[in-house]
């Protein structure tokens, strides 16, 4: 029996793809480069996110110079261990004509609202060359964020003087970090909410560190950095088939291997380990359901393409709260999100494919990295 129809709600259509950025040089210049080449859409961000302070003053009782103040606690621990990517922060501030604590605010959002902002509906996923009809590795990522900040994609191309080349999305003023490098590495990042966050590095630095590695095992030490403030899941992809994601938090985390060729992962920790220390998992349901949903369609077949994939990111089981997720008028500014993009990697032949929007109604477009 065919699934009941589900009525969709109005969805942006974008007749254009996303905007591709070259960047390269110093990590000063390349953060000039993108704050020269979208300062409109820097700007646009910073906006939103003083705008959705401002309305969820109630819950957090935070106002934007608030969170000025307190985003500047986490700057001494990203300007001791990862120099490079505060210099990106400044850059794109002067190239932007934004203020510099604005943009570092912008990249700390989670922590200074200290995750009250329930993006949990990312999803993430990752086939290896015994599962796909090409034996190419794949990997798939739905992008949910705040509805707002969608006009404010676009890609990076990116060639630093001392690091690997990358090709990764991103949106406004923050760093970029889900996308794959030129030594075949490739990372997708699912928030998660654990107990034990603190003053520290940003995620954001941890997850724009991880393009750098030149090696799987490094790859997954960077995201384990010490005196991290928290973590993400972090789905990380090579393109010799090997699928792990690095489930942390900001004292603890479990690495899960992705035996068979499959790997799935939404906002929820896995592993008991840190299950454990999972804050408010009863909030986390939806993730649950698009985890099982994402995994199902998943093991269904063994011969994936780029289509396929496709064809899982537009799923709107569970809708608004599905794969791709629909945003809905009139729910509390801190619930409020939607896919802003979906990507496709294919590590073997060095591409991505996007979407930007909703997949369901909005066609992909390729990109390829530069090396």
């Amino acid at each position: 029996m065919a699934l009941k129809e589900v009525s969709v709600p109005d969805t942006k259509i974008h007749k254009s793809p996303p905007p591709l950025i070259e960047i390269s040089g110093t990590h000063r210049e390349m953060g000039q480069q993108i704050g020269e080449a979208r300062r409109e859409q820097v700007r646009h961000s910073v906006e939103n996110a003083r705008k959705l302070i401002q309305q969820a003053y109630g819950t957090l009782e935070l106002t934007w110079e608030g969170a000025q103040i307190q985003s500047r606690k986490y700057l001494p621990f990203a300007e001791e261990r990862y120099p490079q990517y505060v210099e990106e922060w400044r850059g794109i501030a002067e190239g932007a004509d934004v203020p510099f604590n604005e943009i570092v605010t912008l990249n700390v959002m989670e922590a200074v609202t200290v995750d009250a902002l329930h993006l949990t509906r990312c999803t993430s996923l990752a086939v290896n060359e015994v599962r796909t009809a090409d034996g190419h590795v794949l990997a798939a990522h739905n992008e949910d964020w705040v509805p707002e900040d969608e006009d404010d994609v676009y890609v990076v191309s990116a060639k630093p003087a001392k690091e690997p080349p990358f090709l990764a999305m991103t949106y406004g003023g923050l760093l970029p970090n889900v996308g794959f490098n030129a030594y075949g590495i490739a990372q997708l990042i699912d928030s998660v909410y654990p107990n034990d966050s603190r003053i520290g590095i940003p995620r954001l630095v941890v997850s724009r560190a991880v393009l750098a590695a030149r090696r799987l095992s490094g790859a997954i030490g960077r995201t384990l950095v010490s005196h991290r403030a928290a973590g993400y899941n972090h789905l990380l992809v090579h393109e010799s088939g090997e699928l792990y994601s690095v489930e942390v938090s900001a004292r603890r985390f479990e690495i899960l291997h992705g035996t068979d060729g499959y790997l799935v992962h939404t906002n929820h920790y896995l592993s008991q380990t840190m299950k454990a220390i999972e804050q408010d998992p009863e909030e986390l349901i939806s993730s649950r359901v698009r985890y099982y949903r994402a995994n199902r369609l998943l093991r269904q077949s063994s011969e994936h393409t780029i289509k396929t994939l496709q064809a899982i990111q537009k799923d709107h089981v569970n809708l608004p709260n599905s794969i791709c997720n629909h945003n809905i008028e009139g729910i509390d500014p801190l619930d409020r999100e939607s896919t802003i993009c979906a990507l496709v990697i294919d590590l073997t032949a060095r591409e991505m494919h996007i979407a930007w929007g909703n997949p369901c109604q909005n066609a992909y477009h390729t990109y390829h990295l530069k090396e």
